[in-house]
């Protein structure tokens, strides 16, 4: 089978290397083309277009950066593909997103699988980020080896837009962590706790969380460096707050969280590390949350 790779960044790069590393045939695009250079080396082919490559490969995958892009990129993709192919979306859309996309798609003779990913850029690079995917049951159990590349647990939560739901709301609750971990590390900075030691308490307790035992380390630092921004963060928390209204769960936890990314955009531009919105507090307070001994960035 030949794959299709679109989307390079910080997460689709990762992916579509693991795909060539698995010895998959894979051939990759994006805008930039010195993201494509590694994997070229790895063996990859290179598109000059995304319709270009849509016309070389049996299937195609995409990592992009919001719904309009996949949009622009499918308008492409589509009348090139040959029908009966069928394409796979790492990206985090929004429910509504992805049944619509899906039928445009299927206007075409093509078919979706939402397979977005969760875990961190970090887990990515080592193929062992956790894969969500939603759609028919047969497009799952075909391209399962290609899942079981890029992640060491594989989901398969359902239709079409079911991957969208749970997805937002994976990331909606790391969010939450988050902003809970910023404001816990600060109570034993100020309390006078050795701030490397609360660490490693709050990581062995009932207290302790992925986010706190990933991102708070980067928190330590002072890189934030999680590749991830404030622009995404609010985009993810955007589609929480509409399942929210949607289903009738009020979110007042979230509803904060989300206010509070709108000021940590405001204060430090969109594009800043979404991590960074513990500096909110530490700007906040003059008080520094740094240890020795942690890392810049997750491993």
């Amino acid at each position: 089978m030949h794959y299709g790779y679109i989307g390079l960044g910080n997460l689709g790069g990762h992916l579509a290397a693991s795909l060539i590393r698995a010895g998959f045939r894979v051939t990759v695009h994006d805008l930039n083309p010195a993201l494509g250079a590694r994997h070229v080396d790895m063996g990859a082919g290179w598109a000059d277009s995304p319709a270009a490559l849509a016309g070389m490969v049996d299937h195609v995958f995409t990592c992009l950066p919001s719904p309009a892009v996949s949009d622009a990129v499918l308008a492409q993709v589509l009348p090139a593909l040959r029908e009966g192919a069928h394409w796979i979306e790492n990206s985090t859309l929004g429910r509504d997103d992805i049944l619509r996309l899906g039928a445009v798609a299927a206007g075409h003779g093509v078919r979706l699988m939402e397979a977005p990913v969760t875990g961190g850029v970090h887990l990515a690079a080592q193929g062992k980020i956790t894969v969500l995917a939603g759609g028919d049951r047969d497009l799952y159990d075909l391209h399962l080896p290609a899942l079981q590349a890029i992640g060491d647990r594989i989901f398969h939560m359902g239709p079409l837009g079911s991957a969208a739901v749970i997805k937002v709301i994976t990331n909606m609750l790391a969010f939450i962590h988050l902003v809970a971990d910023g404001e816990a590390l600060m109570l034993a900075k100020r309390g006078g706790l050795d701030l490397a030691t609360a660490w490693q308490a709050i990581a062995a307790s009932s207290g302790s969380s992925f986010v706190h035992e990933t991102e708070g380390q980067l928190i330590l630092n002072g890189s934030y460096d999680i590749a991830f921004s404030m622009d995404l963060a609010l985009k993810d928390l955007g589609f929480a707050m509409g399942f929210g209204r949607e289903f009738g769960v009020p979110l007042d936890l979230a509803g904060m969280v989300e206010q509070t990314f709108v000021k940590g955009k405001a204060a430090y531009g969109g594009a800043a590390q979404s991590t960074q919105i513990v500096k909110l507090l530490e700007d906040v307070l003059g008080t520094d949350l740094r240890a020795d001994g942690f890392p810049a960035r997750l491993e």
